[in-house]
């Protein structure tokens, strides 16, 4: 086995199922020892909440997507990777996935397909429905240059528009199914997003966690876009991961 360095802590890349995967281990033990978070897109973007759930002791995973745009392959081909780091490394099988922008697509999809795996969600930005990202039919801005991001979601689904347009299995269509399983959620967003405007995607689960009653974090960012993801200060956010993971 040939490990690399991750920012101060030991990377060991391998194949799983013929996709590109990895796992990073913490130096210590702490709090979250046993405990996984899983990168679900853009492995390496913003890592600092990463580095803060290595040093409280977690292990931090990640599996190649075939695309961002979560389909369902991907999300049985994780179950199948957190059965494989469950047995291999005797980490729990639920985790965090750690959702940022289409991150959170695949976040919120696989919560809903395999909810007994996941402990809490991690949101930050996320894409919640393809009308808005990357189609910009709302306020925000369409996704790509010269309908790009169109055409990653025909290449994704085969979709038509009007099949889009018909489409209920949105990750704001398995809201409830969340829901039904009281999955904590913490959600962080600039309220200045133009690529994912927040009150066509994570505003719309805030609501309804909110009249659920279900355990929330969620902070909004005055004055921020789409960029930088994550929190200058993650305090609040590791002691919600404390109490609910």
């Amino acid at each position: 086995m040939q490990y690399t360095d991750w920012y101060g802590y030991k990377r060991l890349d391998f194949q799983f199922e013929d996709r590109e995967a990895l796992i990073v281990f913490p130096n210590e033990p702490g709090w979250g020892s046993g405990k996984w978070a899983c990168k679900m897109e853009y492995f390496g973007a913003f890592p600092a909440l990463e580095c803060d759930l290595l040093k409280n002791g977690f292990h931090l995973a990640y599996l190649k997507n075939i695309n961002r745009w979560g389909v369902d392959e991907d999300h049985h081909a994780r179950a199948r990777f957190a059965a494989f780091l469950a047995k291999e490394y005797g980490l729990e099988e639920k985790f965090i996935p750690v959702g940022m922008s289409c991150g959170g697509l695949h976040s919120v999809n696989f919560a809903s397909r395999y909810p007994d795996l996941v402990s809490v969600l991690y949101l930050d930005a996320p894409v919640m429905n393809l009308l808005s990202c990357p189609m910009g039919f709302g306020v925000g801005n369409a996704l790509g240059e010269n309908g790009s991001g169109w055409q990653e979601i025909v290449d994704a689904y085969g979709f038509t528009i009007s099949d889009l347009l018909t489409y209920r299995e949105h990750p704001i269509d398995r809201i409830p199914t969340l829901i039904e399983h009281r999955i904590p959620v913490a959600l962080v967003y600039g309220d200045s997003d133009p690529v994912v405007p927040y009150i066509e995607n994570g505003k719309v689960l805030e609501d309804a966690y909110t009249a659920a009653g279900l355990p929330l974090f969620c902070v909004g960012k005055p004055g921020c876009a789409h960029h930088p993801h994550g929190l200058e200060d993650t305090t609040e956010l590791l002691a919600f991961f404390r109490k609910y993971c």
